[in-house]
């Protein structure tokens, strides 16, 4: 079924692979198809606490594939798709609906609503519409041989997709503003000082890194507990601190019902690890 990604569920983790290793992962519409086709599967596992999405070979995602990004410079269309993509994977939608209205449209943002962790293992190129990608998954992981750039300037474009609301909000206005303007490279280790990525990884220990921490998770934290608060740190990002504070108070009266709770001081006492439900409760 998927030709431009690999795709792994080895419980807790899905691993998803962009597999165009001779383009550096260059995203076609296909490949975009595929990876959202890929993420709902998984948030649909009950037995995938997190996933990971990587890029084969020496890049995580050059960006657009340039016959794509050739198309849309004559067309002046920056919706034009490739056509042939099965209708059985363009009809997925990861995310919570309402989350997915409330955060608008772009090729990633659905990320922000899917309610389970998404985690960027970037071990190579990481540019435009790549960048883009890593930037809308939750957290970052870097290869100490990550090389990250938006390019958009280079390009003659805008800060596209998302970046110019996601970027601020991860490393802040000036240091978002130099990466935007100058489109320079920086590596893995720039990047946790930036504020951008969360961890550098030797190349060799990346993706099991990252696999390791969803094992982790697992092992430790209820996924309800996991779920909302992704999508209290999302949302509340958009909220006046008073309506964000409303809404945690609400949230800490429902939580106080529900069963991870009573698992949750159950094994604190009985010194022993939890054993949450995998299936995070609304």
């Amino acid at each position: 079924m998927y030709e431009e990604i690999l795709y792994e569920v080895n419980d807790p983790v899905a691993t998803i692979t962009l597999n165009r290793p001779d383009k550096l992962n260059a995203l076609t519409n296909r490949t975009m198809v595929e990876l959202h086709h890929a993420v709902a599967d998984a948030e649909s596992r009950e037995e995938v606490v997190g996933i990971v999405i990587t890029g084969a070979g020496r890049g995580f995602c050059s960006g657009l594939d340039m016959q794509t990004l050739q198309a849309i410079s004559q067309t002046g269309d920056s919706a034009a798709e490739i056509d042939g993509v099965p209708s059985d994977l363009s009809a997925a939608r990861a995310g919570d609906g309402e989350l997915r209205k409330e955060f608008g449209v772009g090729p990633f943002v659905y990320l922000l609503a899917v309610g389970k962790p998404v985690i960027a293992a970037v071990n190579g190129a990481c540019a435009g519409l790549g960048f883009s990608l890593a930037m809308f998954c939750d957290m970052r992981f870097a290869s100490e041989a990550a090389k990250f750039t938006t390019v958009f300037a280079h390009r003659g474009l805008v800060a596209e997709h998302g970046v110019a609301w996601v970027l601020p909000r991860l490393i802040g206005a000036g240091r978002a503003l130099d990466i935007l303007w100058s489109g320079r490279r920086f590596d893995g280790a720039e990047a946790v000082e930036l504020g951008l990525a969360n961890r550098v990884v030797a190349p060799e220990q990346l993706v099991e890194e990252a696999q390791e921490y969803v094992r982790t998770l697992a092992a430790t934290s209820s996924p309800t507990s996991i779920m909302h608060m992704k999508r209290q740190v999302y949302r509340q990002l958009n909220q006046h601190q008073a309506d964000a504070n409303v809404e945690t108070l609400r949230l800490q009266d429902e939580s106080t019902a529900w069963p991870d709770l009573k698992e949750g001081v159950a094994s604190f006492i009985e010194r022993r690890p939890p054993k949450f439900d995998r299936v995070a409760a609304d």
